[in-house]
């Protein structure tokens, strides 16, 4: 299994392609749906799915497009059930003067380990950031695709629709400082960390 970074939208939201064997998944493309499809004509790829971590505006630029391109689902969490239609939920009006919609997700993300199109991992539900918010946790590589949880040296704001501060440190203690130090982080924003950098050296949620 192989994981490519495409920076993608308007403030460079990172996409994941995680693929293996010819097949990917999609994760969270943000908007230049143009960049996503040619990355897949050059590695000869087939997209089975788009998974999201959360439906903030700058995670879901290039769905619509994608999903109708490439006749794959969407897979959300229930908590964001209604964002992708509702662009003041999603943050798109408010913070870009400008509707990002798109029609529901086809299928609803359950926490816990799954197997999807050859790909096995498992779904932390990660709130804090928006309410929704989930991360993938892919064992057998050792690495988490964390969303706008946490970052480097950073953590995801909580100053946005359902958004909450006390959930987000619950979220990363709970849910992503429980993994092994070497798990490398695959954030929504920004280069890539381990759990073990984070924990000493986050200055947000430390965990000596």
């Amino acid at each position: 299994m192989e994981v490519k970074a495409l920076p993608l939208g308007p403030i460079g939201t990172n996409c994941y392609i995680i693929h293996n064997e010819g097949n990917a998944l999609i994760i969270d493309p943000g908007g230049n749906p143009e960049k996503v499809m040619a990355l897949m004509e050059d590695l000869i790829l087939t997209p089975k799915a788009i998974l999201l971590t959360h439906a903030h505006f700058d995670h879901i630029g290039a769905v619509q497009e994608l999903r109708e391109k490439y006749q794959i689902d969407v897979y959300l969490h229930s908590e964001e059930k209604n964002w992708l239609q509702d662009a003041s939920l999603n943050g798109s009006l408010g913070l870009m003067g400008q509707e990002i919609t798109t029609y529901e997700a086809e299928n609803e993300l359950q926490e816990g380990d799954t197997e999807m199109y050859g790909f096995t991992f498992e779904i932390r539900h990660t709130p804090g950031h928006s309410p929704g918010s989930v991360s993938f946790v892919f064992h057998d590589q050792s690495i988490v695709i964390s969303g706008d949880v946490l970052f480097k040296q950073g953590i995801g704001r909580t100053d946005l629709t359902g958004g909450d501060i006390n959930v987000l440190e619950n979220s990363i203690r709970n849910k992503l400082y429980n993994l092994s130090d070497g798990y490398t982080v695959f954030p929504g924003h920004g280069p890539e960390t381990t759990i073990g950098f984070e924990k000493q050296q986050n200055p947000f949620f430390p965990d000596h």
